[in-house]
């Protein structure tokens, strides 16, 4: 962390609750504020996004501030009612990371018998250069019993771009060997803005699905690539998604379970859904005792994929 001393200082108590915070590389301030049940992220005086802890069964991101201080994900269902917001999918909340088949136990959905990531430890939360949030995590069945574990790592910041959010996360198989299957529910995962949807009947409001590989909309569903980017208007401003995949990350270039209704997810496992294998399918036992880890960028930009420049985000990222 790159913060003077005179930065550090500034951390204060208000009502309780600690703030810390010291000024990005781009002259804005990154700070966290923990609360209760949740942790927000203000860039400046503003709200970047809060961390839940859990909703649903889940922990998750909502609501998430880009370009214009906009909302950039759908509220529901954090907040119902909202003019027009589409009620399906009760489980896409905003931002979040599950999958729809763990040894035969859904994390994805919210009907009888889902699982629930429940939130052990939350290890650091501090502002700096770049604000940090760290936790453990458990996995576990309907009935409590624990599966696996992860540690997950997210990082916000200002990239010349826009704001991002770097999603980091380590599975174990600290019980016993664990059978991811193969299942387009998953993985990694964000709702867009109802406005942003890449199927509305209006030519002119339409969004767009993008990826590293030139292909769009429906083309490039479950199809693999380094990067793909969802763009469309939130309030007459036209605003994106790009979700960028490391190369480090488990079966990178990641396929993409994205949708023009408005889900945007990574998903490196479901492989016989995507017709992406002929044979076999793409589960994957992890052994006792054994890690893998999965790593994006989330960037929210200006404009379409061109305008926010997705393609040197990328090469800043990987580097």
């Amino acid at each position: 962390m790159r913060c003077s001393l005179a930065a550090l200082l500034r951390a204060t108590v208000v009502l309780g609750l600690v703030v810390f915070s010291c000024h990005t590389a781009e002259g804005e301030e990154v700070s966290v504020k923990k609360n209760e049940a949740s942790i927000d992220v203000l860039v400046g005086d503003k709200l970047f996004t809060t961390y839940h802890f859990k909703s649903g069964a889940k922990p998750v991101l909502w609501p998430i501030h880009g370009p214009h201080e906009l909302e950039m994900t759908r509220a529901y269902p954090l907040r119902e009612g909202d003019k027009g917001e589409a009620t399906d999918h009760i489980h896409q909340r905003s931002f979040w990371f599950t999958h729809g088949d763990v040894d035969g136990v859904s994390f994805w959905h919210e009907t009888e018998g889902h699982g629930n990531i429940v939130q052990k430890e939350l290890v650091k939360a501090e502002g700096g250069d770049v604000a940090t949030i760290v936790t453990k995590n458990d996995w576990q069945n309907a009935t409590g019993e624990k599966l696996l574990e992860d540690q997950r790592t997210l990082r916000f910041g200002v990239d010349p771009s826009g704001r991002y959010i770097d999603f980091d996360i380590v599975l174990t198989a600290s019980e016993k060997d664990v059978k991811f299957g193969d299942t387009k529910e998953g993985m990694f995962g964000i709702r867009v803005a109802e406005s942003m949807r890449a199927d509305i009947k209006d030519a002119a409001k339409k969004g767009r699905i993008f990826n590293s590989e030139g292909q769009i909309n429906d083309a490039a569903w479950g199809k693999p690539a380094a990067w793909v980017d969802y763009s469309g208007l939130v309030k007459d401003q036209q605003v994106g998604i790009a979700i960028l995949n490391h190369p480090t990350s488990f079966r990178h270039p990641t396929h993409w379970h994205v949708r023009t209704y408005g889900l945007f997810a990574a998903n490196p496992f479901g492989l016989h859904d995507f017709k992406a294998v002929t044979e076999g399918d793409g589960s994957h036992v992890l052994k006792k005792g054994e890690s893998i880890a999965f790593r994006y960028r989330v960037l929210f930009h200006e404009g379409d994929e061109k305008k926010g420049d997705i393609v040197s985000a990328w090469n800043r990222y990987v580097k």
